[in-house]
């Protein structure tokens, strides 16, 4: 019998000062079984990274022609694409040239390894590439539970969480950034 998805719903208030976005998200989110906290975790903070009017959660690692979390214009236009993770180049390849902007946010700690074995490749492309560091990713997934209310405040390249369990900060390094 295969395992079903843990469920998770979440009160958001999003403070981001890099774009002027003041807001309460409520979110469910369906983690897989084979995630771990740390990866979800980093989808929730991708998209509020990226909010915006059209951004949904997709089914991520249940269905690999998907990415993590997209956004369609209302002509139905693939406007953005996200990845979590550490996508192969030909994965970001094809991203590119179907969605009008893609990012990718690595975190674990196979992420600079991965960013040298594939920035050669990647820097050809029209993508944005971030990663967070592991040990904030861990701190952050420390503090997280299945409901829950959570406060994030982004200023710059970093951002400030906190929860009932606790706080933490995670700064945001850009790897690489196109228009």
């Amino acid at each position: 019998m295969a395992l079903k998805p843990t469920i998770y719903k979440l009160t958001i208030s999003l403070s981001d000062l890099n774009r002027d976005i003041y807001d309460s998200l409520n979110l469910t989110i369906a983690r897989h079984p084979s995630e771990t906290m740390e990866r979800m975790m980093v989808r929730i903070l991708a998209f509020c990274f990226n909010t915006r009017d059209q951004l949904l959660f997709c089914k991520g690692l249940s269905d690999t022609e998907e990415p993590d979390i997209w956004a369609h214009s209302l002509d139905g236009v693939l406007d953005l694409w996200i990845d979590v993770g550490e996508p192969s180049v030909e994965r970001v390849k094809k991203a590119s040239r179907i969605s009008a902007a893609t990012k990718v946010y690595c975190f674990n700690s196979k992420a600079p390894t991965w960013w040298e074995q594939s920035r050669g490749k990647l820097e050809t492309l029209d993508v944005c590439v971030y990663r967070l560091p592991w040990d904030q990713v861990q701190a952050l997934a420390s503090i997280s539970d299945r409901g829950m209310d959570i406060s994030i405040t982004v200023s710059g390249n970093s951002s400030y969480v906190a929860s009932e369990l606790g706080e933490c900060e995670l700064l945001l390094e850009t790897l690489q950034e196109k228009p």
